[in-house]
């Protein structure tokens, strides 16, 4: 598992404000639908990007059918396709959006030269890790059970 420093991580999320959450799930106890949910709990502008729901509405936003769709700026985007599907993610994401800060790749997803890629045009990359984790576990939010999704709880 690779290592990212903890001022790395702190200072993508710190700057980080639009993210395009490719294979976002309406169905709430998907991951995906719950780490946007989150973020945009936290402030962030959430793009979902599904070709299956495109037109639909949730937190706030259209869901778009591709990165290329989605008309200004993203800074980063997150990743919840399996990893077979992340060079051609990353290729569009790179052409669809000069200034992206950051490619985030979700826990099991991995690209080593997808990553390079993004790397190589000063793009930031984290993979196999989750933004909602990190986020929680640098601003203490983390709790006993490491998760806290609000959805799941040990308490009798």
């Amino acid at each position: 598992m690779t290592t990212y420093s903890d001022p790395f991580l702190r200072d993508i999320l710190r700057r980080t404000k639009t993210v395009a959450v490719v294979g976002m799930s309406m169905n709430p106890v998907r991951p995906s639908y719950y780490v946007a949910r989150y973020l945009s709990l936290k402030g962030y502008r959430v793009i979902p990007v599904n070709p299956r729901h495109v037109g639909e509405r949730i937190f706030g936003q259209v869901v778009q059918e591709s990165l290329s769709a989605i008309e200004g700026r993203v800074d980063m985007v997150d990743i919840f396709r399996r990893s077979e599907a992340v060079p051609e993610i990353v290729d569009e994401a790179l052409a669809a959006f000069p200034d992206l800060q950051t490619i985030w790749m979700q826990i099991g997803v991995q690209h080593a030269e997808a990553a390079a890629k993004a790397e190589a045009r000063g793009v930031g990359v984290v993979q196999n890790r989750c933004p909602k984790i990190e986020y929680q576990r640098l601003h203490g939010e983390l709790r006993m059970g490491g998760f806290a999704t609000g959805i799941i709880s040990s308490k009798l």
